[in-house]
């Protein structure tokens, strides 16, 4: 794999790839689990974002298209096996442009996750201040509960957490959604009950995205849920694996 992808558990046999795309101010690392989780139906591929772990010293990107540009760059070079996409968050933004310009490309995905997000044409609500200060961040963090409490009482860990956060919050505020074509595959949505940022009908709004079939989970959490439910999101996954049986939606 190149800069942009790593793969935490080879699964060379596995009958599709499952590529993973970070939250805002998240890194590779955070999928570990789910790559674990899934290794017997799919091998698990995770963008690294640049200005963070071991890209630190490289620029933060700028424009979610630099993002998907890069990423697929890195995909061509293998396209033996069925792909499925896969994000949070801000990564299922990413993951839905990247499906986009797959089937563009004639290479329509297995299937969409998209996870903790309300769907793409929906107008943006004001979250933050467009030039949010660290207070701004710290209490977007605090919020949302993706970040240990006493960890945002010490400056070292916020010296490193803030400014990948900053950068990519730039870049959804700068995201202007472009209408086109719906995808034809299918688009699985997920979302916490307790989510203070996502709506339950904002996640219905997917539904517009695809011809093909449509599913929305609403499970017990916040924001960051997906670490309490692994099994069924790795069992959810496995459905989309071509040759296995698709569930009907929810």
């Amino acid at each position: 794999m190149d800069n942009w992808i790593r793969c935490f558990r080879p699964a060379p046999d596995a009958a599709a790839q499952l590529l993973c795309f970070p939250h805002a101010g998240g890194s590779a690392s955070g999928y570990i689990p789910l790559s674990t989780q899934v290794a017997g139906t799919a091998e698990a591929l995770v963008v690294q974002y640049p200005g963070r772990h071991d890209r630190i010293a490289e620029p933060f990107a700028e424009r979610l298209g630099d993002v998907v540009h890069a990423v697929l760059g890195s995909l061509s070079a293998d396209g033996g096996r069925p792909l499925i996409l896969f994000g949070h968050s801000m990564g299922a933004l990413l993951a839905y442009e990247t499906a986009r310009q797959l089937a563009a490309q004639g290479r329509e995905p297995a299937a969409l996750f998209v996870s903790g997000s309300e769907g793409p044409s929906l107008p943006r609500r004001a979250r933050l201040p467009d030039r949010p200060s660290d207070a701004d961040l710290i209490r977007e963090m605090r919020l949302l509960s993706g970040t240990d409490e006493e960890l945002l009482t010490h400056p070292e860990i916020l010296e490193l957490a803030l400014p990948p956060l900053r950068a990519d919050y730039a870049m959804l505020f700068s995201r202007v959604h472009v209408p086109g074509p719906p995808l034809r595959c299918p688009v699985v949505a997920l979302t916490g009950d307790n989510d203070p940022r996502v709506s339950v009908e904002g996640v219905q709004a997917w539904e517009r995205e695809t011809e093909g079939p449509f599913e929305r989970h609403v499970l017990p959490g916040g924001h960051f849920f997906l670490g309490d439910h692994l099994p069924l999101v790795a069992d959810l996954i496995a459905a989309y694996v071509p040759g296995r049986t698709v569930r009907t939606g929810v």
